[in-house]
């Protein structure tokens, strides 16, 4: 199983935006991770540096949005996308997607949902409940 450490996120993330500025060749998982750090220009001046992403990363400001968690969470949602893991993920967010009509507004009410699934799992000791997650993503696409 790949487990990369905060420091090694924060080194691929920085990699990947200085190859889409030079405009340098990327594998697909880059170009995948290039296309959310397109949709969010905001955090440009957090990946621009990585010495300083770097030294950054023990600093606590709980008002403070974290790129590269954002970002991540961005990847995560797309690979369980890409493979319907947990099975049905994928047909939910399809739902969401067509109920904001984008993709990028979807992901970020996917991400209220998982990161609710993960909290309750830490919170209880059990493993992440999938079919809650889904339910919750289904759940928003069928609002009024």
């Amino acid at each position: 199983m790949f487990s990369p450490s905060q420091a090694d996120v924060r080194r691929f993330f920085c990699a990947v935006y200085d190859k889409q500025r030079q405009g340098q060749p990327m594998d697909a998982m880059e170009l995948l991770v290039a296309q959310w750090i397109g949709e969010h220009p905001e955090y440009h001046g957090h990946l621009s540096d990585v010495d300083t992403a770097l030294a950054r990363m023990g600093e606590q400001n709980a008002s403070a949005e974290n790129p590269f968690l954002h970002l991540s969470m961005h990847l995560s949602i797309s690979e369980q996308c890409s493979i319907d893991q947990p099975p049905g993920i994928r047909q939910a967010v399809e739902l969401l997607t067509a109920r904001r009509g984008d993709l990028h507004a979807a992901h970020h009410e996917v991400m209220d949902c998982l990161g609710r699934m993960i909290w309750e799992s830490q919170r209880s000791g059990r493993p992440p409940d999938g079919q809650a997650y889904i339910d919750a993503v289904r759940r928003r696409a069928t609002a009024d």
